[in-house]
């Protein structure tokens, strides 16, 4: 059975999600783009390499879940909107929201920006 586009970019928010949470740049370098940018929650901005740095660092939080994914596609561009939940090192319950920007490139999906909100 052949994955419809939608059935793919749920599979890549599932792995971007797990990639935080595991700090697994591999995967990251295969889903992101050349000219990937990330907003973090504090404020900064962040290229490709920039990015893979810290995501390569051990993460503080645990339990990480997307939820309320919401899928946008236009053509061969596609927008992520869900909320997050996650425990911070104390192991207080904290939640935030991201949205993510996908491009499909030569029939592959690629992540070519991401805005992190925390609460």
């Amino acid at each position: 059975m052949q994955s419809t586009d939608h059935d793919l970019l749920l599979s890549l928010n599932k792995d971007y999600i797990d990639s935080v949470q595991n700090s697994d740049v591999a995967r990251f370098d295969e889903i992101l783009a050349e000219d990937f940018r990330c907003s973090n929650p504090d404020g900064t901005f962040l290229g490709r390499q920039e990015f893979l740095t810290q995501a390569g660092k051990p993460v503080s939080i645990s339990g990480l879940q997307a939820r309320d994914v919401l899928i946008r596609q236009f053509g061969d561009c596609a927008i992520i909107h869900a909320k997050t939940s996650f425990l911070d090192a104390q192991g207080n319950k904290k939640k935030g929201r991201y949205t993510d920007v996908w491009i499909k490139d030569k029939g592959v999906w690629l992540a070519v920006s991401a805005h992190v909100t925390r609460a």
